[in-house]
């Protein structure tokens, strides 16, 4: 057989001028292919938090007319904020309810670990029970223990008279005021918590609890020793989520105890200040002051979180 010098000097090129096959060929739009998928969140993070913070932070160095137009006044509503004695007021009120909110976490721990018992009966039924607070209108929560908490045909102090007791007018006493709308508060959250630690729960070995009770270790230094430092992962989230809630409460405050209370000056807090100042006063310069001061408040609480978690969360 002979071979041509045409076929023999036919050699596939190699290196980098070899041309690529066309299953490898890179399509110069293949970049955009994760920005169009990222896009629809970016733009709308954009449009609903980054601007609207951006604005709000403009507009708080202006003052608005009654009847509109805006004057820029440099720092002279944040100087009126802090010598308002209403942001004290409010803010005091805030930390209240943040603490009352947080105060439901162990509960939320003590009920979450009950509902993980082995053997017992009608669990689904029982989470359910817990969760439904969590979806229900908070209109129709608010509703409910106003009825509840009446001061002179309230169920609760009905049961308090019971026992000789005589109860307050829960809603109508500032400080007291704030504690009973923070424990509304607690019952609507719990069944989230609770969700949350039960699915903590779930990932805890059960050979840790039967190597522990071979060691003589009772339920309550299980709780203490296994199950609360296994969980701190799950108990960091619910206490950072509890927080920001709590700081940013206003629709509690607004349907149990309502603007045109005598009180509400006493219980405010510092979302509901925002709101009386920007929407019943119209005065939307200081509003967005007190906005911008709610957003700076929640951020060194977050961080200060952050911060502390090193020395008492436990990742395995």
């Amino acid at each position: 057989m002979t071979v041509s010098l045409d076929s023999r000097s036919r050699t596939t090129p190699s290196g980098p001028e070899a041309p690529r096959s066309p299953g490898r060929r890179r399509n110069r739009y293949d970049g955009l292919a994760p920005w169009l998928f990222v896009a629809p969140t970016v733009l709308g993070i954009g449009a609903f938090y980054v601007w609207p913070t951006a604005q709000s932070v403009y507009f708080s160095f202006t003052k608005w007319g009654a009847f509109g137009g805006v004057s820029w006044i440099g720092t002279a509503n944040y100087t009126r904020l802090f010598s308002d004695p209403d942001l004290l007021v409010a803010l005091g009120n805030t930390v209240l309810y943040a603490a009352v909110a947080l105060a439901g976490i162990p509960l939320a721990i003590w009920l979450a670990s009950l509902l993980n018992r082995p053997g017992l009966r009608f669990r689904s039924f029982f989470r359910v029970l817990f969760f439904l607070p969590v979806v229900t209108v908070p209109a129709a929560v608010s509703t409910v223990w106003k009825l509840l908490y009446n001061g002179d045909y309230g169920m609760i102090n009905y049961v308090l008279s019971l026992v000789g007791i005589k109860g307050p007018y829960w809603l109508q006493t500032p400080v007291v005021a704030v504690v009973a709308v923070g424990i509304v508060g607690v019952w609507m959250s719990l069944g989230f918590n609770m969700i949350i630690l039960g699915a903590g729960l779930q990932a805890i070995s059960p050979e840790v609890y039967e190597a522990a009770e071979l060691d003589g270790a009772g339920p309550f230094r299980q709780l203490v020793h296994i199950t609360i430092p296994l969980l701190t992962p799950s108990i960091f989230f619910l206490t950072v989520m509890t927080a920001i809630g709590a700081f940013k409460v206003f629709d509690l405050i607004f349907l149990m105890i309502g603007n045109t209370s005598p009180v509400i000056k006493q219980t405010q807090t510092l979302v509901f200040f925002f709101y009386s100042k920007g929407f019943m006063v119209n005065d939307k310069g200081y509003a967005a002051a007190i906005g911008v001061v709610l957003l700076l408040i929640i951020a060194l609480v977050t961080y200060g979180q952050f911060r502390l978690q090193r020395k008492w969360v436990h990742y395995e």
